[in-house]
């Protein structure tokens, strides 16, 4: 990947939530259209660290570097980061009183200082990406959550990020529902998207990422290619957790 433009450097990077550390000394790097799976058991920090990358956290000490300038000591502002760096949560954090379009129009029409009429045009073509252009008028309320969450993603991709964050996306899912915002995921990875991915699925970090980053207690103990990882794995600790996984 290193002929890829460096997008995302993460530089010993250490979060404290009073006397417990719960990132030490993090170090990884993202390259543009890479998809970077982060895996792990609960608590090891992954979501820890996936919201310091946009600062939703702020990192107790360490760097963030987007495209090499600082974001912690304010080279990049706040406003540009989100922009640069939008985010997908576990729990859709969809506006219930506004109708899906505008639920994907009001970000860019405050931040971006798009008109009504450009907001909406980008949603539209994003809500079609995502299979839900029927429901532009629909409340969140009148939609499944596999809808939800894929309108969160389109709300996130109307802001055109340069990478896009998710945080376990499938997790508040009923089954059935998983796999067709994985399928969602899948296209945007195909369409050369910069993602970074926290996930409990398997399968997604196995066949779809260009890297998988296993963490364990607030650090990263394996990073490297899928096909290493899980067939390959170096650490006692990678192989229990895979171990417990893929038995499901």
């Amino acid at each position: 990947m290193s002929d890829k433009q460096k997008v995302i450097e993460i530089k010993n990077i250490r979060k404290d939530f009073g006397n417990r550390t719960v990132l030490k000394d993090i170090n990884f790097n993202v390259h543009e259209g890479e998809v970077v799976s982060i895996i792990g058991s609960s608590g090891s920090g992954k979501s820890t660290l996936l919201r310091c990358i946009n600062l939703l956290e702020t990192p107790t000490s360490g760097q963030i570097l987007i495209h090499g300038k600082d974001v912690l000591n304010g080279d990049v502002p706040l406003v540009e980061l989100r922009e640069k760096v939008g985010m997908v949560f576990q729990q859709f954090n969809l506006f219930n009183n506004l109708s899906v379009l505008d639920n994907c129009v009001i970000g860019q029409m405050k931040v971006l200082k798009r008109t009504r009429q450009e907001a909406e045009k980008v949603a539209k073509k994003f809500l079609g990406k995502v299979g839900m252009s029927r429901f532009i008028n629909a409340k969140p309320n009148q939609i499944s959550g596999g809808q939800k969450q894929r309108v969160a993603i389109a709300r996130a991709l109307s802001m055109e990020p340069e990478v896009l964050l998710f945080d376990e996306p499938t997790s508040a899912l009923d089954p059935e529902m998983v796999g067709e915002v994985l399928k969602v995921m899948k296209d945007l990875a195909k369409s050369g998207l910069t993602m970074i991915v926290v996930t409990h699925e398997m399968d997604f970090a196995h066949d779809v990422s260009s890297r998988v980053v296993f963490m364990d207690q607030g650090i990263i103990l394996e990073d490297d290619k899928p096909e290493i990882i899980f067939e390959k794995p170096k650490h006692n600790r990678t192989k229990e957790f895979l171990f417990r996984m893929l038995k499901k």
